[in-house]
């Protein structure tokens, strides 16, 4: 009888839990039974690891083989079993010593002719491999994929024929390829192509400078798809561990990885047809959805009372928490989803408020596609009017409001932020607000006697204490005073038009 145990790793969420491939040769009638919570897709791996290793040039043995996936309460679905498989057959049956695994791990879905193809979520694999210690063999065609997982042992391969010459010491397997360098020139778009809007652009340098959710109201064609657009090129690089994370969630939805963008924030923006399953993840096996692929970065949503209000009110608790939990009947995985909302909408059906073709009450019904607690989870509600003139060119960009200063003011905001909490504004809890905001008694009582006459939540008072925060940042101040809580107060449009057509 023989027996062999291969490392292999399966997925759950963005980490991957170790996997023991245990085969075992018995004598009696032929057979293939494979067990452990094993999934259709994974059950059908003994037809291609037969086919695989029968046209790589192997005898297929004539007995009883009995492979068990372990641990048996992790539900295992996919192809990525197939390599470890084959190999622990190969192993058991005498074509390779046992002693040639040690410090190996394997993954990949093989074909009938013997090749290794590629798998999906290839990242959170190696940084597993890379915590153990083990040299990962991985499918040839992942390796441009996993080149971001610098400190993994990375052992490409195209077929099961190179991998027996590997373990046997014939040929070994060539490491994997380094990182390609970023040699591409990063191309920012700028805000000089859009005319006017001070204010709206003020709004999106504070968006950026504290990671503060944004919404900006306005009539068709004022530019606030443009400005969402503009989000990106303020914000600064994001650290290798949140890049990796990134990746991963990438990595696990199977979508390309970009190194030129490697050390960017992603930017999502999914049309206003898109699901709350779409946006939040699932599926029977669940996969990230657009917040969790928008982690670290921007979630955009243009023409936002367009979406669904179901869709639109399960964002409400990773806006929270900054991670969404997705429960099956057959597993729970958690995702990151911290991620920056920025959202754009008219201000009625028909685009204007002053078009006269619509009621206060029919503009109201249209608003009223938003929940109030949706809203209060938006730190910034701005403005962005008509312009009175059908002008085609706004002069000369003074140096004060150019780009360059918007983005010289978001990284130097960001980083007294850094410096004097290790976090940006937006994810301060109660407790370090307080701390952190420290306004004078004068100050604070300002702050909640407006609160008062405002009829604000408590949530939105937090939030307007934050934006105050990143104001006085930018302004390179110490302490809040009135001065900032005034004007974060002053960015509440929507609020304000949904008080006036109520009142009216």
């Amino acid at each position: 009888m023989g027996t062999a145990v291969i490392k292999t790793f399966a997925g759950q969420g963005v980490t991957a839990s170790e996997i023991l491939v245990e085969v075992h040769l018995a004598n009696g009638l032929p057979g293939f039974q494979l067990v452990g919570m094993a999934e259709t897709s994974v059950k059908e791996a003994r037809e291609r690891v037969r086919s695989a290793l029968v046209n790589s040039g192997f005898e297929f043995p004539a007995k009883r083989i009995t492979v068990n996936l372990a641990p048996a309460d992790i539900p295992k679905y996919g192809g990525r079993f197939d390599l470890p498989i084959a190999v622990g057959i190969m192993v058991a049956a005498g074509y390779i010593n046992d002693s040639c695994l040690q410090n190996h791990s394997f993954i990949g879905e093989l074909s009938l002719n013997g090749e290794v193809r590629p798998i999906t979520g290839i990242v959170p694999v190696l940084m597993a491999a890379a915590h153990q210690d083990s040299a990962l063999v991985f499918p040839g065609q992942n390796d441009v994929e996993a080149s971001i997982v610098s400190n993994a042992k990375r052992l490409p391969c195209f077929d099961l024929t190179s991998i027996y010459h590997h373990l046997s010491g014939e040929q070994p397997l060539k490491p994997g390829r380094p990182m390609p360098q970023n040699t591409a020139n990063e191309n920012h778009h700028q805000w000089d192509d859009i005319i006017g809007q001070h204010q709206a652009k003020r709004a999106l340098i504070i968006a950026a400078a504290g990671a503060h959710n944004l919404l900006m109201v306005g009539p068709p064609g004022t530019g606030k798809s443009l400005l969402a657009g503009r989000m990106l090129s303020l914000l600064p690089n994001i650290s290798e561990k949140d890049a990796l994370e990134v990746a991963s969630l990438h990595s696990i939805k199977g979508l390309p990885v970009q190194h030129d963008r490697f050390f960017r924030p992603p930017f999502r923006s999914p049309h206003h047809t898109s699901s709350a399953v779409s946006l939040t993840g699932g599926g029977s096996h669940p996969t990230p959805g657009e917040i969790s692929l928008a982690h670290n970065g921007v979630l955009f949503l243009d023409e936002l009372p367009e979406f669904g209000r179901k869709a639109l009110d399960v964002l409400r608790e990773p806006l929270e928490t900054g991670d969404v939990n997705i429960a099956r009947a057959a597993s729970h995985v958690c995702y990151p989803a911290k991620f920056q909302l920025v959202a754009a909408m008219n201000p009625s059906p028909t685009g204007d408020i002053d078009d006269n073709r619509m009621s206060p009450q029919q503009q109201l019904n249209y608003l009223n596609r938003l929940s109030g607690p949706f809203l209060d989870r938006i730190d910034i509600q701005v403005e962005v009017p008509k312009l009175k003139e059908f002008e085609l060119s706004h002069g000369t960009t003074s140096s004060k409001d150019s780009f360059e200063s918007a983005r010289l003011q978001v990284n130097t905001a960001r980083q007294i932020q850094l410096d004097r909490q290790g976090k940006v504004n937006a994810h301060l809890s109660p407790n370090e607000l307080a701390h952190f905001c420290n306004p004078t008694p004068k100050d604070l009582a300002f702050l909640q006697s407006a609160a008062k006459h405002l009829n604000l939540s408590m949530r939105v008072f937090h939030r307007t204490l934050k934006v105050a925060r990143t104001l006085a940042d930018i302004a390179q101040e110490p302490r809040v005073n009135q001065v900032h809580i005034a004007e974060a107060l002053g960015y509440r449009a929507l609020d304000n038009l949904i008080r006036q057509l109520t009142a009216s």
